[in-house]
């Protein structure tokens, strides 16, 4: 161990260091790990738009670019958890990529009650929402995102948030397969509509009772 050194060298040790030990031992919350997946999808969308790679094999392939300026004063592993994680990733778009990410692949999505609710990026199928089925009454085309380019795969749940159905045909779910749900469901769930036209109903999160108070 040497008490000082260059700063070029601890900076050389420690990217060495990291490499060795994976990207895991970086400080990841759940909102880069968002981040992340968002921008992958937008450059497999595009990919004309040259968004970077933000796979594991590209950010150790170019780890010095644009983790290397972070690590000014880091000098061990416990010191890994201060990096400023979030400004190194982000520092690989673009001003204009940054300003439009929101846009293409937004973190929610405002279903007709008016809940937003966030999108699951990392889901297998591509971008899905996971929404209580009677929140989206009215909706009658499924939602897409990426300048229209992309469906969301909507996971529609029962007022208990169980899993009901997938789809993303919303206008064919409501035709040929909503009937059957609802045959199955309003007696398990009485407290909850479960209308016979549901492209004509009112969105709601609450029980028959709720709204009656309301």
């Amino acid at each position: 161990p040497l008490k000082s050194a260059p700063a070029e060298a601890f900076r050389a040790a420690m990217l060495e260091g990291i490499r060795k030990l994976g990207l895991t031992c970086l400080p990841w919350t759940k909102s880069l790990q968002v981040w992340r997946a968002r921008v992958a999808f937008i450059a497999r969308t595009f990919p004309e738009q040259n968004w970077p790679d933000v796979s594991d094999t590209a950010l150790l392939a170019e780890l010095e670019g644009w983790l290397g300026p972070y690590l000014d004063s880091v000098s061990r592993r416990t010191h890994l958890g201060a990096i400023d994680l979030h400004g190194a990733l982000t520092s690989r778009l673009e001003w204009a990529q940054s300003k439009a990410l929101d846009d293409l692949a937004p973190t929610h999505l405002e279903v007709p009650t008016g809940s937003r609710i966030p999108l699951d990026y990392e889901a297998e199928g591509g971008p899905s929402l996971a929404v209580r089925l009677q929140e989206i009454f009215g909706w009658r085309e499924t939602p897409k995102i990426a300048q229209g380019r992309v469906p969301i795969v909507v996971h529609l749940l029962s007022p208990a948030q169980r899993p009901l159905a997938v789809t993303r045909d919303l206008e064919s779910f409501w035709r040929n397969v909503y009937p059957q749900v609802r045959g199955e469901m309003r007696g398990r769930y009485p407290k909850h509509v479960w209308p016979d036209d549901p492209l004509t109903a009112t969105p709601t999160n609450r029980t028959k009772r709720a709204q009656t108070r309301a």
